[in-house]
């Protein structure tokens, strides 16, 4: 047993504190540790990192925790902490990551890993000069839901993929009458929010592992709501875009088409959902849930608007099976990371990976303002 010290910068946050202290790191503690190939396991020290001493103090408390500090050059002068993680605003993040790469430790953060395409291609050509294991949070991948997807994926189950519908979002309240569920700076842009920045590197990421790389990108970013009010009270202009619609081309002709929104009503089993259309097969995955209807059991609907419809489509799909136990995906992918740092373990969802997410994003932003579709190029990292 032995244990690494992990400087937790942002964890004062809703994610930062729920999915990535709470969930994942003192999760990993209370089940005895990351286990090592070797057979040792780790534990992780956090150390809680903040502007807001209050908070701060309150969290080390509410945990039981002893390490925090609004010093983050003390934090990373102590050799003991191996690993910093990244999860403030979007906009505070190149510099503290920049800090911790100087400092020699290995970082791993919260996405979007910058809010330019050129400060991400900075941060990952620093990453690769200082030597230090970098990671981006790419947590859609090990839901429940996707998972069982991927698993349709691998195992040939859609024949050739001809295209893929997402649909994600719900309804933020703007916080008048009723407190909103996000931060006030996601809807500013000055401050790194906008629900493009946030999702389509997302996006971007479970395209390019399920199905391949993104080519191309149709888009249009709206602000539905232009008048919110903070956590104070007072009311603002909503700067950042609150919905986006976009298109995505893939190779071998794959159309993947995902709406995006903050502004919109559920009525859908789950807050994402995306179906998959292939020559052999279709598959409907969510969070949790995956369902699929075989080219087999396919009925034969005929468009009729003159009578009602009396065929229970939803009950025609089958139901994926688990055939596994999913652990919670912030907390797989910290233990990832974490073995990925001691025993150069993979980890395929580096800032290389980062950078294409923002780039993505930079380019839906760019096709919305410009009225085009936007090809992406590949991006050369060089040997920095």
């Amino acid at each position: 047993m032995r244990t690494v010290g992990v400087v937790m910068n942002g964890v004062t946050g809703r994610m930062g504190h729920r999915q990535h202290l709470v969930r994942s790191v003192l999760a990993i503690n209370a089940g005895g540790g990351v286990a090592l190939s070797g057979g040792e396991r780790v534990l992780l020290r956090p150390v809680l990192v903040g502007r807001n001493e209050g908070k701060l103090r309150d969290l080390a408390v509410q945990h039981d925790l002893a390490d925090w500090t609004t010093d983050l050059d003390a934090a990373l002068a102590d050799p003991a902490n191996e690993i910093y993680f990244d999860a403030q605003v979007t906009s505070a993040r190149v510099g503290a990551v920049t800090r911790a790469m100087e400092a020699g430790k290995h970082v791993y953060a919260e996405k979007p890993i910058a809010e330019s395409l050129e400060d991400a291609i900075t941060l990952a050509k620093a990453a690769r000069a200082a030597g230090v294991k970098n990671g981006v949070v790419q947590d859609k991948l090990f839901l429940p839901g996707l998972r069982k997807l991927q698993r349709l994926v691998e195992g040939g189950f859609f024949g050739r993929v001809l295209s893929v519908r997402g649909e994600f979002g719900y309804w933020v309240f703007e916080g008048d009458w009723q407190e909103a569920q996000r931060p006030s700076w996601n809807y500013r842009a000055a401050d790194g929010g906008g629900i493009v920045l946030d999702m389509f590197p997302h996006w971007h990421y479970v395209l390019e592992n399920l199905f391949g790389p993104v080519r191309a990108v149709t888009a249009r970013a709206v602000t539905h709501v232009p008048r919110r009010w903070d956590e104070a009270g007072t009311p603002y202009d909503a700067t950042a875009d609150d919905a986006a619609y976009g298109i995505f081309e893939l190779a071998d002709g794959l159309v993947a088409q995902i709406n995006s929104s903050w502004t919109t009503r559920v009525f859908r089993d789950e807050l994402v959902e995306f179906q998959v259309d292939g020559t052999e097969g279709s598959a409907v995955a969510g969070l949790r849930r995956c369902r699929v209807q075989h080219r087999s059991m396919t009925p034969k609907p005929v468009w009729n608007p003159d009578l009602p419809a009396t065929e229970p489509f939803r009950g025609q799909w089958q139901e994926v099976p688990d055939n596994a136990e999913f652990d919670n995906g912030f907390k797989v992918q910290w233990e990832m990371f974490v073995r990925h740092v001691l025993e150069d373990a993979p980890f395929p969802h580096d800032f290389a990976s980062g950078v294409r997410g923002v780039q993505l994003a930079e380019a839906g932003l760019r096709s919305s303002a410009e009225g085009r579709r936007v090809a992406l190029s590949p991006i050369d990292l060089g040997d920095a």
